[in-house]
């Protein structure tokens, strides 16, 4: 007894992979091997608090003739943390079928990780039968990781439910409803439940903090976002890279370059996230030479670029124009990192070559890869022939996505604006045509704006907004400011669609100025003073005359105003864009 009690003192000291080998060795000579808390101080030991050595922890549960609950649960704990989380599924399956032992609170837990990794949905349901039948809904750790893994697989109202129905909620089962939202897109929600939750007076960590910057990002929420940096410097927080990197990104994603390079700069500790974080932002941003410098820096550090960073170096090269660049990285991917190109950097290169007016060499690219048949790849010729109006060349991608049944509605626009700049009356008629005989769906576009912290959404000729009377006032004032300052209304919309605006409002002829981004400037200009940059964040391609009025709308209104569409960022200032009409 005295030996066991001096090997279990042992074990409480161990702290990595050899020096349990050498207790366990220990242990055999001297006959203790078979005694069940031993080899389940062993198990757990090797399972959870020695880097998780699976392959070990196997061995030694064999040797256990009846395992107990205790000895079942280190071993699924083991395999939950691993990298092949539906083996603690398969052992739970296993401990149910063969076994005399019940799970607990501590099985459920554990596997209900499991499945959280495995996006096993089907067994998180029937777990959750089981932790009612067996009374262990109560449990805080159970009932968390049911929200977080209902979460992880898009089941938002179950997990929500169960949420809303816990007693007690710590700071893990508020990250856990938290990033549930921020995963499935749901960002305002989890602004929501933020309030809540410092309502609650649940003080919360870097977790917190990364999800929240997240769901900022994806907003464009600014004003938010600084708020959360604020506190994370409050709090000590600046020191962790996850929250330094979702700066960064939140940052570059609302459009604030010069404070995504100041987070950058000061931050001691860089893994290549960070590094890949501003060069992406970078790039979206159309700062393709910088991008450029950044990645040097990068590799004269000895950091390995990844998928990520060509990607973000492409995107820059191909909104800048730096052709030549952008083929040098594209073939530096295979011949120096060993990376094969995606279709996202396929298509980034058919961007390049496309926005370059490149055309033969954008149709041979195509023709000469793999995925010729991916209609990724053809949609992005056709933006590009819509930038140069190109008709003959438009007609052969439109041509490729009808041949791979892959047309939608956004093609079709795109297309149609291509006819319309050409004064192409059948051709657009053809369109109009393709979208009501086939079916084709089209996707609501809408537009937000921050002011004082809230988050507005918009959607075309918007009559749900409280203010909306204000709103559309101010839009006429908006508009006869800007005819006076030069602009002139794009009329190709006058003959079927308004270009590449969001396609479930190519119809609405000529109500072109109740478009959402439109809406969501007159409301920023009504509530914010003068000087002040306004951000929006469209989910769709911004549109010829919404790029055009918003040019004189800043130059006529002396703001900045940054717009970040679903292909780039374009920042208004004094009548021009960064894109230099190009996007």
């Amino acid at each position: 007894m005295i030996k066991i009690n001096n090997f279990l003192t042992s074990l409480q000291g161990c702290n990595s992979m050899q020096k349990l080998k050498r207790i366990h060795a220990q242990i055999f000579v001297n006959g203790c091997h078979s005694d069940p808390s031993i080899v389940e101080k062993l198990l757990n030991f090797c399972s959870v608090s020695v880097s998780g050595n699976l392959s070990y922890a196997r061995i030694l549960f064999s040797q256990i003739e009846n395992p107990r609950i205790s000895a079942w649960n280190s071993i699924i704990r083991g395999s939950s943390q691993s990298p092949y989380p539906l083996e603690a599924i398969l052992l739970y399956n296993r401990m149910i079928q063969d076994s005399h032992c019940h799970p607990d609170n501590y099985t459920f837990s554990f596997l209900l990780k499991a499945c959280f990794k495995a996006k096993a949905d089907k067994k998180c349901r029937e777990a959750h039968g089981s932790i009612i039948r067996l009374g262990y809904l109560s449990d805080a750790s159970v009932s968390t990781n049911l929200v977080r893994c209902y979460g992880g697989s898009g089941l938002v109202e179950t997990a929500k439910k169960l949420f809303d129905e816990m007693h007690e909620k710590d700071l893990v089962a508020w990250n856990s409803m938290l990033s549930c939202y921020s995963q499935v897109g749901l960002h305002t929600e989890a602004m929501e439940i933020y309030g809540r939750m410092r309502t609650s007076n649940v003080e919360p960590d870097e977790f917190t903090v990364v999800s929240l910057l997240s769901s900022c990002a994806h907003l464009g929420a600014l004003r938010f976002g600084i708020e959360m940096h604020k506190f994370a410097e409050d709090n000590g927080f600046i020191g962790n890279v996850f929250v330094g990197n979702a700066l960064i990104d939140m940052y570059a994603k609302c459009g604030d370059l010069e404070r995504a390079r100041q987070v950058f700069s000061s931050m001691k500790k860089k893994d290549l996230s960070t590094w890949n974080s501003i060069i992406v932002g970078l790039g979206v941003h159309g700062c393709g030479a910088e991008a450029i410098w950044f990645f040097r820096q990068m590799l004269g550090l000895g950091v390995r670029p990844n998928a990520i960073t060509f990607i973000g170096l492409l995107s820059g090269c191909s909104h800048q124009g730096l052709v030549n660049d952008g083929i040098a990285y594209f073939h530096m991917m295979r011949s120096e990192f060993w990376l094969n190109p995606s279709i996202k950097h396929l298509g980034c290169m058919v961007d390049l070559f496309g926005r370059a007016g490149k055309f033969e060499d954008a149709f041979q690219f195509i023709e000469n890869t793999e995925a010729r048949d991916d209609p990724v790849l053809w949609r992005t010729l056709l933006s590009a022939c819509r930038i140069h109006r190109n008709v003959v060349m438009g007609e052969v991608a439109m041509r490729n996505l009808v041949r791979l049944s892959s047309q939608n509605a956004g093609d079709c626009v795109l297309m149609s604006g291509i006819y319309a700049d050409t004064g192409d009356r059948q051709g657009v008629s053809r369109m109009r045509k393709l979208i009501r005989y086939q079916g084709i769906k089209t996707n609501p576009g809408w537009s937000w704006i921050e002011i004082d912290g809230i988050v507005h959404k918009f959607v075309v000729d918007d009559k749900s907004h409280t203010d909306i009377k204000e709103i559309h006032c101010k839009l006429k004032e908006v508009v006869h400011k800007s005819r006076l300052a030069g602009y002139v209304e794009e009329m190709s919309s006058s003959i079927g669609f308004q270009s590449t605006e969001e396609s479930s409002e190519a119809w609405i002829g000529n109500s072109n100025n109740y478009h959402s981004e439109k809406l969501a400037i007159a409301f920023g200009l009504t509530r914010t003073p003068p000087g002040t940059t306004l951000r929006i964040v469209k989910n769709l391609r911004v549109c010829r005359d919404c790029h055009q009025l918003t040019k004189f709308i800043s130059k006529a209104f002396n703001r900045e105003i940054v717009v970040r569409d679903r292909v780039r960022f374009h920042h208004f200032n004094g009548g021009v864009c960064s894109c230099r009409d190009f996007w």
